[in-house]
């Protein structure tokens, strides 16, 4: 039988999701009538048809190898008609039409190592970077930071006990692709790269490094009669982004490269508009495998937050509330001047949020 023509290639945007879905989600689309979630990790949507369908969420370790893949893909294929889908936070959905098929299905995730959870006001999986296995300038394993991280708060992925959603994220450099989070831990390099000047010559593009720092910090130089580089460590941000394009420009460093946590960030617009992280916690040792200093700081936040949070409120909206002189007494984290936001870049005219202006 001769193999069908492949499809062209799409060049810009996402590719159509139709083709992907589970054929009772196309049926239904748009036609939703409500929803509910009868247990932590499980979405029951009702169609203006009277069709349901039951979504079951699991965890997964972020970093698949091929036989946890082809393992997902026989469990969709018993339970969920062959079908499944990843969501932003690496976690696995799989989409259910017989509700007779929902406990089989969690007793079968759960018995492969799969946690079911993360769904309405708990801690869902913490998105994150790369790390140490695919980019080229990271200053952590942020997929290792996760990995020790979650293994302390499964309690809270399985079970919703929180005011309402957590969502943490965990970038490997100061470039933070992470994104905003309600908490978020992200690398601090605390010095300017070291530059071997004797390699730069013969390996670095130097047009190609100067244009890649965001503060115009670097220039070309003449060091011992050789093309090299220089850095102006007033203007420089310590961000690591001239590394990848030039390795002798070595900004990771086992003494000065440590991890900070910001807390408050948040995409969405539901009661409140979008806002940035703020930092609460410098200079915490990066230290492998398991980073019990950076693990403890993030459980002392959560359990500040779940003290004293109201229903529905993020951690951003919380500490708006009380302030921060008070979210630093609840924690119990020290305050310093590092703390002070005295950055006046665009404040005014800065537009934080989607909603729309006339």
């Amino acid at each position: 039988m001769a193999q069908a023509q492949p499809r062209m290639p799409i060049e810009s945007g996402v590719p159509d999701h139709f083709q992907y879905m589970h054929p009772a989600l196309r049926r239904n689309y748009g036609m939703w009538a409500w929803h509910d979630r009868p247990r932590p990790g499980v979405l029951h949507h009702v169609s203006e048809t009277g069709e349901e369908v039951w979504t079951v969420r699991a965890g997964t370790q972020r970093q698949l190898d091929v036989d946890t893949v082809r393992k997902l893909c026989d469990i969709a294929d018993e339970f969920a008609d062959g079908h499944m889908r990843f969501t932003i936070r690496s976690n696995v959905e799989f989409t259910v039409t017989d509700e007779s098929k929902v406990e089989p299905l969690i007793e079968r995730l759960q018995a492969e190592g799969f946690p079911v959870g993360g769904t309405g006001p708990s801690v869902s999986m913490i998105s994150h970077t790369q790390g140490w296995l695919h980019c080229d300038i990271p200053g952590t394993d942020a997929s290792g930071v996760v990995k020790a991280m979650m293994d302390e708060l499964y309690e809270e992925f399985v079970n919703e006990r929180m005011p309402n959603r957590v969502k943490i994220t965990t970038s490997c450099c100061q470039i933070n692709c992470g994104g905003q989070g309600d908490i978020a831990i992200n690398v601090q390099h605390t010095k300017p790269p070291r530059i071997n000047h004797d390699l730069v010559a013969d390996v670095c593009e130097r047009p190609a490094v100067v244009a890649r720092c965001p503060v115009a910090a670097i220039r070309p130089a003449l060091v011992n009669g050789k093309p090299s580089l220089e850095i102006d460590e007033r203007k420089c941000v310590c961000c690591g982004a001239c590394y990848p394009p030039c390795p002798p420009m070595q900004i990771n460093d086992a003494e000065h490269t440590k991890l900070a946590i910001w807390v408050g960030g948040k995409f969405s617009n539901a009661r409140s508009r979008p806002s940035f992280h703020k930092l609460v916690a410098a200079g915490i040792p990066n230290n492998p495998p398991r980073w019990p200093e950076a693990t403890a700081i993030v459980k002392r936040i959560l359990r500040a937050y779940q003290q004293d949070a109201r229903d529905f409120e993020r951690i951003g909206e919380w500490i708006e509330r009380i302030g921060w002189p008070r979210f630093f007494e609840l924690t119990g984290l020290p305050f310093t001047r590092y703390h002070i936001d005295n950055w006046r870049g665009a404040r005014a005219s800065l537009n934080a949020s989607t909603h729309l202006r006339f």
